[in-house]
């Protein structure tokens, strides 16, 4: 069945909406109050305040099996370049990664799916907040989404530049890579600048970590391995002609397998403590909770390629590609449930700008693919006919 048009430019005019009022994670009251209202609109039943600003729409038409559909609702502290007539309204902050159409199409989903009612069994719409950096999805599942909301299954897309508009790419296995965050002090003896035997100079040291830590996946680990270490941020110094006594730097680890993740981290902690010390400088890590690897479970994957292939063809259907070494909080819940994170293409004739990037606009044509989709899976999901074995 062909979805409503009208239910279409009701989703972009949605998107557009949110997109010109940005809210960073955990602000999203706007997001939040639009959303349980519009979901109330739809006759669902509506739980807020998980997380925050999270609103979780229930759908129940039978029974059968439970699943959940999740989509972020947090934009990035980024000024917009675009010029669109729903460019953001609030300075400093924009929809830089789509989170404003993924929002809109689980909504124009809800609706659809409430209306159509082509399926047995129940479904939790999710809106998660503070996907960028903040772990929303962890603080989800730590204040009992699970508990309060058990699921057989849990799914979630994000737009995906590079690949074609409505193509769809998912693995068995790891989509994004996990995230690890650290932060590096270095305490040498501060002196003047033009009599450094006098002192122990970190900036030195700190040199020489830097380098050093970019051997960890070039000869500590196996080719086979995925892994990046990248040293973003130093400070340190006050004045040219002083030796500083401390030096501050800060990075991300980013890794596709969970025992390699542990390794690496070792391995880091290990070349902080121990190659800065021959200088006289002593070393200290400090690491900051991040995100597992975005491991897809296998039968939750291959019931995404089956719902794409039959939705657009195997030739739009990218299996066991490349994963990401970005990373996704949804990884928190797949630790949690089972379930498959997938990419859906984003290139029209124009390719997409880059996520994260001051000029990209979601791609207001996912949106018609988007909530096809989501309609297709909890129907093959939890089919109708269901109802007729279990009465049987």
């Amino acid at each position: 069945m062909r979805l409503p048009a009208a239910l279409i430019e009701e989703a972009v005019q949605w998107r557009r909406q949110l997109h010109a009022r940005p809210e960073l994670g955990y602000q999203e009251q706007t997001t939040a109050r639009f959303v349980a209202e519009k979901l109330r609109s739809f006759g669902l039943q509506v739980a807020t305040g998980l997380a925050g600003t999270g609103v979780i729409g229930t759908l129940e038409t039978g029974p059968g099996a439970t699943i959940g559909l999740r989509a972020d609702m947090d934009a990035l502290p980024i000024t917009e370049l675009g010029d669109a007539a729903w460019r953001s309204q609030q300075p400093g902050v924009m929809h830089a990664c789509g989170h404003d159409g993924h929002t809109a199409m689980l909504l124009a989903s809800a609706k659809w799916l409430a209306q159509t009612r082509r399926f047995s069994g129940t479904v939790h719409f999710i809106f998660q907040p503070a996907e960028e950096n903040l772990g929303g999805a962890r603080k989800m599942v730590e204040e009992g989404l699970f508990q309060r909301f058990p699921m057989d299954g849990i799914f979630a897309l994000h737009n995906w530049p590079g690949l074609p508009a409505g193509a769809i790419a998912v693995n068995s296995g790891a989509m994004m890579a996990s995230l690890d965050a650290f932060e590096i002090t270095l305490t040498g003896k501060s002196c003047h600048a033009a009599m450094p035997e006098s002192g122990a100079d970190p900036l030195v040291a700190a040199a020489q970590l830097i380098l050093a830590l970019q051997t960890i996946p070039a000869r500590r680990l196996s080719p086979l391995a995925s892994s990046v270490v990248s040293v973003t941020q130093i400070q340190g110094g006050e004045a040219i002609n002083v030796i500083p006594e401390t030096v501050t730097l800060r990075g991300t680890v980013r890794c596709l397998q969970s025992e390699v993740r542990e390794k690496v981290r070792a391995l880091v902690a290990s070349f902080v403590q121990t190659l800065p010390q021959p200088m006289g400088v002593a070393g200290a890590i400090r690491w900051y909770p991040g995100y597992p690897v975005t491991q897809n479970h296998a039968d939750a994957a291959a019931l995404i390629r089956e719902v794409a292939i039959a939705q657009c063809g195997a030739e739009k259907v990218q299996w066991q590609v490349n994963p990401s070494m970005a990373s996704e909080d949804f990884a928190c819940m797949l630790e949690a449930c089972p379930g498959a994170y997938f990419w859906l293409g984003a290139d029209g004739e124009t390719p997409s700008r880059p996520l994260h990037n001051a000029s990209y606009d979601f791609n207001d044509a996912l949106i018609e693919h988007g909530v096809a989709f989501w309609q297709r899976l909890v129907e093959t999901r939890l089919p109708l006919a269901q109802t007729a074995a279990r009465s049987a």
